[in-house]
């Protein structure tokens, strides 16, 4: 009786535990959400950056399954650009953690790979890495086996380029299983899915992007034969490979065949990803053919869209330019004008760090006889460029029509500096005009427009509130400069039960600890906040401090290589190398 007892205990344990297990793997695993960035491309040259885009591309449509979400690649993008973290620059793992949390991401995916390049009969090569993190635990996801072990392991994959939709397909499975084994559907399942381009169709355009610029009529042939092969096969019949008729549009673009290349962007549907970018490069070309008309007949509406600094850019340059141009009408030349400065103004509000933005919408103003204006824009523009000799010349302009006692000053600046000067002066004199000055765009390289422009839903113009993690560490800062270390510890302790991972509240703390002279604490603090973010230079300036004081010279070193690579010109580094020179001799 008392073993029967025994026994029925057991398995009652057994069952409970059970249960106990399932229930917390299922809250676990209920409701999460997932967030995809580009993989690294650790070969580092350009030639096979697309291949990371398409990585966070696909994975985001191929991981949308019951239950669970997907933040989508172009919402990924629109969170980076209001937490300003560059699109053309993967960010930190730190970094990365902040925009899943922006983003409510519970599961944060990123990767590496590297392309071997074909050799003889051996196809060209991808391998790919990736890593799944648990962002409300700080940590990377383990598989549980029915013994009780937590394996933590990267899920690798290698196979030819051109399968690359395959192995996309086989990583989303993978990623899939990592966090619940029980799936619904097979793998094949899940790459039938990932080759929703017809397999002949995507080889001939993959062979396409890796033909050298050199063979031209390769490059050419192979990515016409993609759209041919895609509006032929029973799977996309009649359809458009947008993919491939963006690059022809760019092929046709570096040739000079502007009236092909605006064919084939053309082609490209306006709800296709690829619309922005094919519809931004036919504007320029337009731009360029001084076709004012339809260049902002084709960009108008992709401004509020996409809401880049370079789009808003060219667009109020295109619209000042036709201003300019439009002799007849003056009502339509005021409107154009008019309209040029407000998106300019938008374009410096988005960057304002950006000099020839700046001197674009100080140009306009000047134009539009807003002088008051115009030099409290240009003003900064010298300052970062002081031998500007057009915005000397405009500024000095200014100032005499304000009259401003330091007109003589900024005209005598804009003919030393000027070596268009007399050209300006003789127009000026003769009708007060400054059309010889033009406006300023660069247009933004492929590499990294590319990244940027796949945004078709438009993006929320208003500015971000301070979040609550933001706010305390506000009110943290003013504590630690006010002595109040106490009450700075108790908000940055706050700060790190909702953010385990906040790299500055590490720091503090760390120099709290400093300034108690708590040096073990010290050290540990700063390391972990160099652990979340590696780029914090004053976190290795204390800790070269601090080991110098401890006459432990090798750690002293090391960190003082480190805010050397990093930060160079902190001031504080002439100092640490005579410290750590010094500690190093005795």
């Amino acid at each position: 009786m008392i073993l029967r007892m025994m026994f029925r205990n057991l398995l009652f344990g057994f069952i409970f535990t059970v249960f106990a297990a399932v229930a917390s793997f299922a809250q676990s695993t209920q409701g999460d959400t997932v967030l995809v960035l580009p993989f690294e491309n650790s070969n580092g040259n350009n030639e096979f950056a697309w291949v990371g885009e398409s990585f966070a591309s696909s994975l985001s449509d191929l991981l949308k399954v019951p239950g669970l979400n997907v933040v989508a690649n172009e919402e990924r993008k629109i969170i980076q650009q209001r937490l300003r973290v560059p699109l053309t620059v993967l960010p930190s793992l730190a970094t990365s953690l902040k925009l899943a949390r922006e983003s409510r991401a519970t599961l944060l995916v990123f990767g590496r790979y590297t392309i071997s390049p074909a050799q003889g009969e051996t196809p060209a090569l991808v391998n790919v890495t990736a890593r799944i993190v648990r962002v409300n635990e700080g940590r990377f996801l383990s598989e549980e086996f029915p013994d009780g072990r937590k394996v933590t392991r990267d899920i690798t994959l290698t196979d030819a380029l051109l399968n690359l939709q395959t192995v996309e397909g086989q990583m989303a499975y993978k990623i899939l299983y990592q966090r619940d084994s029980a799936l619904s559907f097979s793998l094949n399942e899940i790459v039938e899915t990932a080759n929703k381009v017809p397999a002949r169709a995507f080889e001939a355009y993959i062979k396409g992007l890796l033909t050298p610029d050199s063979d031209a009529t390769s490059r050419e042939g192979y990515l016409k034969n993609a759209m041919r092969i895609y509006a032929e096969d029973d799977k996309t019949k009649g359809g458009i490979y947008s993919d491939a008729a963006l690059e022809l549009g760019h092929f046709y673009r570096g040739q000079q065949k502007f009236a092909e290349a605006i064919e084939f962007f053309s082609k490209i549907p306006s709800d296709a990803p690829q619309y922005a970018e094919a519809a931004f490069y036919t504007g320029l070309i337009h731009w360029q053919q001084q076709n004012f008309e339809q260049a902002l007949a084709v960009l108008r509406p992709l401004a509020d869209d996409l809401q880049l600094t370079s789009v808003y850019n060219t667009l109020g340059a295109i619209a000042v330019q036709a201003s300019r141009a439009e002799k007849k009408n003056k009502a339509k030349s005021a409107a154009l004008l008019a309209e040029g400065v407000e998106l300019l103004k938008k374009a410096i509000n988005s960057a304002p760090e950006a000099l020839d933005v700046r001197f674009n919408y100080g140009l306009a103003l000047f134009i539009s006889d807003n002088f008051q204006e115009s030099a409290a824009q240009l003003r900064p523009v010298l300052a970062g460029a002081p031998k500007d000799g057009e915005a000397y010349f405009l500024l000095a302009k200014s100032a005499e029509i304000l009259n401003e006692p330091n007109a003589a000053d900024f005209d005598e600046m804009a003919r030393k500096n000027g070596a268009r000067y007399a050209q300006f002066q003789v127009e000026w004199t003769r009708s007060k005009t400054v059309d010889g000055i033009g406006l300023r765009v660069v247009q933004p390289p492929r590499k990294d427009f590319v990244s940027v422009i796949m945004i078709k839903r438009r993006a929320t113009p208003t500015q971000t509130p301070l979040n609550e993690t933001e706010a305390l560490l506000v009110k943290a800062r003013g504590f630690y400069r006010e002595g109040r270390d106490d009450e700075a510890m108790e908000v940055l302790r706050r700060v790190l039960v909702s953010e385990p991972m906040s790299a500055e509240s590490y720091y503090l703390i760390g120099m709290i600890h400093l300034r108690r002279g708590d040096l073990d604490q010290s050290v540990s603090s700063l390391k972990t906040a160099l652990f979340w973010d590696n780029r914090l230079s004053n976190a290795y300036v204390a800790l070269v401090k601090i080991y110098v004081d401890r006459k432990d010279c090798l750690p002293a070193q090391n960190y003082l290589r480190s805010v050397q690579e990093i930060d160079p010109e902190n001031s504080d580094v002439q100092g640490l190398q005579r410290m750590v020179e010094r500690c190093s001799n005795k």
